[in-house]
């Protein structure tokens, strides 16, 4: 079964920096692009970084130069370090495989909250 258990959220104050760090299990990791998503509140959930089976990175423009998407294959997790935090980054983040749900259809996990206030 799988299952995707994200961690390391929590309070930053502006220009701060958070890592969020996802743990996958249930099926072979090191196969799938993997990716972080957020959801801010009232908004639709949104793909922010991707990195492929091999560690190549993407990332969309409004987090460019400051949010870093890496992997371990040996440990089947995907980590995100952001950096240079601004409000409108808070939001739920998400790990899933790129397309999202492809080897599960429709599950997430229980996400890690990310807040940006001072």
């Amino acid at each position: 079964q799988v299952q995707f258990v994200e961690s390391g959220g929590g309070l930053v104050q502006p220009g701060g920096s958070l890592s969020v760090s996802c743990a996958a299990s249930g099926y072979i990791f090191s196969l799938y692009t993997m990716g972080w998503y957020r959801q801010a509140p009232g908004k639709q959930r949104e793909l922010v970084a991707d990195v492929t089976s091999g560690g190549l990175p993407n990332y969309v423009d409004s987090v460019k130069g400051r949010f870093t998407i890496s992997r371990d294959n040996a440990k089947n997790t995907v980590y995100l370090q952001m950096n240079s935090l601004k409000p409108e980054d808070t939001a739920v983040y998400f790990c899933n495989t790129l397309p999202a749900g492809i080897i599960r259809e429709g599950y997430w996990g229980q996400g890690t909250q990310v807040t940006v206030s001072s």
